[in-house]
C-alpha cells in the first residue's frame, strides 16, 4: 500500500472512530455542544469550510482514480493480451485489479462516512441548541403557569372582596333607606308639631285678646261699681 492510501485508510479509520464516539449513548448533545463551543474551534471555524471542501475534492480524485484503475485492470482485452504475453502477468494483474477493488472501497467510505461525520455534527449542533431552546421554553411555561396562577388567585381574592363590598353595599342601601323614612316620619311628625304649635300660639293670642277684653270689662264694672258705691254713700248722707 503506497503513503497515499495508507493515509486515507487512516483517515478512513479516524472516521469511523469518531463517529462511534459521536454515538456513544452516555454523552449528551449538551456536553458535545459544550466541547463545540471550545475557543479553540472558534479559531478553526474559518479554515474548517475550506478544509472540508479540499478533503472532498481529493476523495473525489482518490475515488475516480481507483475508478479508473479498476476499470482498467478489469478489463477482459488487457487480461487476455498479458496471459498470452506473459503467463506470469494474470496473477499480478489479478493483484494489481484486488489493490484497485481496495482502494475504491477506501476511498468510496472515506468520502461517505466524511460526509456523514460532517452531517452528524451538525445535527448533534441543532439538537444541543433545540434541547437547550426547550429548556428555557420549559422555563418560561413554568413561570408564566405560576404568574397565571397567582393572578387567578389574585382574581378570586378581587371576588371575594368584591363580594363583601357588595354585601356591604346592600346593607348600607338597607340603612340608608331606613334612615330615609325615619327622616320622612321625623318630617312628619315636625310638622305636626310644628302645626300643633302655631295652633296653640293662635289659641294662645285669642286667649290673650279675651283676657284683655275681660281686663278691661272688670276694670269698667269695678269703675261702675265705684261710682254706685260713691251714690249711695251721697244719698245717705243727704237722707240723714
Amino acid at each position: 500500500m503506497t503513503i497515499q492510501w495508507a493515509a486515507v485508510a487512516s483517515f478512513l479509520y479516524a472516521e469511523i472512530g469518531l463517529i462511534l464516539i459521536f454515538c456513544l449513548p452516555f454523552i449528551p448533545p449538551q456536553r458535545w455542544h459544550k466541547i463545540f463551543s471550545f475557543r479553540v474551534w472558534s479559531k478553526i471555524a474559518s479554515f474548517w469550510n475550506k478544509a472540508f471542501l479540499t478533503i472532498i475534492i481529493l476523495l473525489i480524485v482518490l475515488f475516480l482514480d481507483a475508478v479508473r484503475e479498476v476499470k482498467k485492470y478489469s478489463s477482459t482485452d488487457v487480461v487476455e493480451k498479458n496471459s498470452a504475453s506473459r503467463p506470469g502477468v494474470f496473477e499480478h494483474t489479478q493483484m494489481r485489479l484486488f489493490r484497485s477493488q481496495r482502494n475504491l472501497y477506501i476511498s468510496g467510505f472515506s468520502l461517505f462516512f466524511w460526509l456523514v461525520l460532517r452531517r452528524l455534527v451538525t445535527l448533534i449542533t441543532q439538537l444541543a441548541k433545540e434541547i437547550s431552546n426547550k429548556g428555557v421554553l420549559k422555563i418560561q411555561a413554568e413561570n408564566t403557569n405560576k404568574a397565571a396562577k397567582k393572578f387567578m388567585e389574585e382574581n378570586e381574592k378581587l371576588k371575594l372582596v368584591l363580594k363583601k363590598d357588595s354585601a356591604e353595599e346592600h346593607i348600607l342601601e338597607t340603612e340608608n333607606k331606613k334612615l330615609v323614612e325615619d327622616k320622612e316620619k321625623l318630617n312628619t311628625e315636625l310638622k305636626k308639631a310644628s302645626d300643633a304649635l302655631f295652633k296653640a300660639q293662635n289659641d294662645v293670642m285669642t286667649m290673650k285678646i279675651q283676657s284683655e277684653r275681660l281686663s278691661k270689662e272688670y276694670d269698667r264694672l269695678l269703675k261702675e261699681h265705684s261710682e254706685l258705691q260713691n251714690r249711695l254713700e251721697k244719698d245717705k248722707k243727704k237722707g240723714l
